[in-house]
């Protein structure tokens, strides 16, 4: 089985049926990810005997009608702590780390009934847009294997692109869950910042980082939101907002009358013209379903790259003060006193990309500096914040392309962080502002062949319209039916 054919319900009612098993849909994960990863290299490690065992007990006890993500193989991305199950965040630091407890998301989701098939790889703490900064493998893009999955949740991405998996968890700090999807050709959706709990979750930036999932589908991905959203004792910047069953009434979505603003920031000539191209063609698609669609301005966008990098940094080096070679994790050898266990142990535990910028959020906050940097970059949160307020006045939804570009040759940029960081300018403002956004398949380019993602930006806790939106496209597209075949034909 590969898992791009089939979808959550329709497993549910063979399940129930009894026409298929937990154990035969976790063998046929198994089996697929077996016949892929050698190529991919999606997983960092796998969880086959114990989800087998799992399978087994779910098919002993039954499946009811409501239980809908019973039985259900997933995959689950390496930042999110999995009790008994090797969690490293891609990093050595964290190679021998086994966690005692899981995520509060993962709680949520063995009670709704998972199987966990394993945990995908990353760039090392979230810290990176292509995956090339795992500290363990490079994974690959399904669709060409010369090509980036993007990232930090590439590894996730590309289990789904593959068909390992029908979807995988992935965390969202700048566009994490989003920018993956758009080079694998598959949904990605970041949640309001709050909606879902961090708890359990490695931390790179605390006030952006956020839970969401990578699918094949949107209905998928809404089923799987709800099954992870909602208040959590555990972290106190969870919020307390009722939790719809944003699937429910998908069916009888339109989008007659809806009003999309089209910021002129994310057409403009950054955009690659094929990108351009493909969401021009979008939006006129929407107009054709009763949409209007007017262009805006978001200016204060092109601050967004440049605050991000000092405020996510800024937080990355207060959570990384914890992986000191004392309390878990690795440590140096051959270490003569305290601070040589410091800095032994963080300079062979971390990678370069996390190294850069753990000092580029120290000097941020240094005395001397705080106010020139960290403050002023706080302060251009704020007016990007409000820049999305103005227009969530008049407008219902945000559309744009999710990156400038499609799925770039491994190696092109991860020498260039500079380039590299530019790759998030579409998506970091959405988490600046702790927006719900996702990316969805809107075509593919005349350039390369590679799949095009279309960005759709909601309001505060508003994830039906975004689901709405894009369920609506998708339903009378056909772009999210082509799959990935490995080598790059599509």
């Amino acid at each position: 089985m590969n898992f791009n054919d089939t979808n959550i319900t329709d497993l549910h009612n063979q399940l129930v049926k009894g026409e298929v098993s937990a154990t035969d849909l976790t063998k046929e994960s198994f089996k697929q990810i077996k016949a892929t990863d050698d190529d991919v290299q999606a997983f960092l490690t796998l969880n086959e005997e114990a989800a087998l065992k799992r399978a087994a007990e779910i098919d002993k006890n039954g499946i009811a009608e409501d239980q809908l993500l019973a039985g259900i193989p997933l995959a689950v991305k390496d930042n999110i702590v999995t009790k008994g199950l090797r969690t490293t965040a891609a990093s050595k630091i964290l190679g021998n780390f086994t966690p005692v407890y899981d995520a509060t998301v993962i709680e949520k989701m063995n009670q709704a009934g998972f199987i966990n098939v394993g945990k995908t790889n990353m760039d090392e703490f979230a810290m990176g847009s292509s995956t090339e900064n795992s500290g363990f493998k490079k994974t690959k893009n399904p669709w060409d294997l010369t090509r980036v999955p993007g990232g930090s949740s590439g590894g996730s991405a590309a289990a789904v692109a593959a068909g390992d998996v029908l979807a995988a968890f992935g965390t969202d700090t700048g566009g994490s869950i989003r920018q993956p999807a758009s080079f694998n050709g598959i949904v990605g959706m970041k949640p309001t910042y709050g909606r879902v709990s961090r708890w359990g979750i490695i931390a790179f930036g605390s006030s952006f980082d956020q839970v969401g999932w990578l699918s094949n589908n949107v209905k998928d991905n809404a089923i799987l939101m709800q099954a992870i959203s909602g208040l959590d004792k555990h972290d106190m910047t969870s919020a307390n907002q009722e939790v719809p069953n944003w699937a429910a009434n998908l069916d009888k979505a339109s989008v007659k009358g809806l009003k999309i603003a089209v910021p002129e920031e994310y057409t403009s000539d950054a955009i690659d013209d094929d990108v351009r191209e493909v969401i021009q063609a979008a939006l006129k698609h929407f107009e054709s379903l009763g949409a209007t669609v007017d262009t805006v301005s978001l200016p204060h966008t092109k601050y967004g790259v440049s605050a991000y990098y000092i405020l996510a940094s800024s937080e990355a080096s207060s959570n990384l003060q914890r992986y000191d070679g004392i309390r878990y994790g690795f440590r140096a050898d051959d270490v003569k006193n305290l601070d040589d266990v410091y800095v032994r142990t963080r300079t062979e535990g971390f990678g370069d990309e996390v190294k850069r910028r753990i000092m580029l959020g120290t000097f941020s906050l240094s005395a001397g500096f705080y106010d020139a940097y960290f403050n002023k970059a706080a302060k251009v949160r704020r007016l990007i914040a409000d820049d999305f307020n103005k227009v969530f006045k008049d407008y219902d939804v945000i559309l744009g392309a999710t990156d400038a570009s499609t799925a770039f040759k491994i190696g092109d940029k991860v020498t260039d962080p500079t380039k590299m960081y530019l790759n998030d300018a579409l998506t970091i403002p959405v988490n600046m502002a702790g927006l719900p956004a996702m990316s969805l398949p809107a075509g593919f380019s005349k350039k390369d062949g590679m799949p095009v993602g279309l960005q759709i930006i909601g309001k505060p806790f508003d994830e039906q319209t975004v689901y709405d939106a894009g369920y609506v496209f998708e339903q009378t597209t056909d772009f999210h039916k082509k799959n990935a075949k490995l080598g790059g034909q599509n």
